[in-house]
């Protein structure tokens, strides 16, 4: 329930809601759903009667967002009483936690082959990270960048994005959900970051002329996120494939749009895990309807991974690694090399 405000406590560290989805990368929408689901956050209101968020709220909702966005439900961790949440987020930055806030087995990874195991075999640790994040905290985008084109450099293009930019993505992640990063300086990495892959993918040999798939590259309207998507084109465009890439924030007809006038086979999705898995259930069968049956759908990122149900006629790619074998079956299943 929303509460009254003393007067000149907006001024004194209130946040109005709009400052509140920028800050945090919720929407409005989820805002005032969190807050009739489960009494939190529990706003107050200015003069004119508008929600205004106290700071120690707005903090909070930070570390829910990373939390979501390593997996968790809105369920298990938005209703948590503070040191349970602080729990949560020790036993994540110690080595992750499940769903229901549990540490993982660590022999769950051993599951996966391929990519993900020699991946995981080479990862860098936190040793190994800590120079780029102190760059970051440094604020030093000059080092930052150097770093990791000479990452590029020694471990090539894909080892890199694999074994270098996932784990910062995930280390930088953890840093903003203690605390220990501010929003500008989560943006300063992930601008590095897609200057480094944006550069060093222009100079990819483009694949011969009909050379498929054509895949057309975006997020949906409501996800600003496109690390996630930039990745999944650097792999791509490493296997042969014509890359259309669109940005991020594309509606959904445009997108369906697009996929025509580009000839696509295939349209690839990202999603951050900022929208409700609802919202992303319905958003990919949206756009299914909209495409032609032949053109296929591709949706990756935490907020596809956290489906737990199939969607018909859409492929999820729950890790980057999963891209090389579908990539593999739609070629055979067109016989194409």
């Amino acid at each position: 329930m929303s509460s009254p405000l003393l007067p000149g406590e907006a001024a004194a560290g209130a946040y109005p809601i709009s400052a509140v989805e920028r800050e945090t990368g919720l929407s409005k929408d989820t805002l005032r759903m969190w807050e009739r689901r489960y009494g939190f956050p529990a706003p107050g209101r200015d003069a004119q009667g508008e929600r205004v968020y106290p700071a120690e709220q707005v903090s909070r909702l930070r570390q829910l967002r990373r939390l979501i966005h390593a997996g968790h439900r809105p369920g298990q961790v938005v209703a948590l009483a503070p040191q349970a949440l602080q729990a949560l987020i020790q036993a994540v930055s110690s080595g992750g936690a499940d769903g229901d806030g549990t540490v993982p087995v660590r022999a769950r990874k051993a599951r996966r082959g391929g990519l993900r195991a020699q991946a995981d075999a080479q990862a860098p640790g936190q040793d190994a990270l800590a120079p780029y994040l102190e760059c970051i905290a440094a604020h030093d985008p000059v080092g930052l960048r150097d770093r990791l084109t000479r990452a590029m450099l020694s471990l090539g293009l894909e080892r890199c994005v694999l074994e270098c930019v996932a784990p910062l993505n995930r280390a930088v992640g953890l840093a903003w959900v203690e605390g220990r990063f501010e929003v500008f300086e989560e943006h300063l990495y992930t601008e590095c970051v897609t200057g480094v892959l944006r550069s060093a993918v222009a100079g990819v040999p483009a694949a011969p002329t009909g050379r498929t798939p054509r895949v057309l590259l975006t997020t949906f309207a409501q996800e600003q996120h496109g690390l996630g998507i930039l990745m999944l084109e650097v792999l791509l465009a490493l296997r042969g494939c014509t890359c259309l890439p669109l940005g991020t924030q594309t509606p959904h007809a445009d997108i369906a749009r697009a996929a025509e006038a580009f000839r696509a086979d295939i349209v690839a999705l990202s999603f951050s895990g900022v929208l409700p898995p609802a919202q992303v259930r319905a958003g990919l069968q949206e756009m299914r309807a909209q495409l032609p049956t032949q053109i296929a759908v591709w949706a990756g990122g935490q907020g596809a991974a956290g489906l737990m149900e199939a969607v018909a006629g859409v492929q999820v790619l729950r890790e980057l690694e999963d891209m090389p074998p579908a990539l593999a079956l739609w070629r055979a299943e067109r016989s194409l090399g």
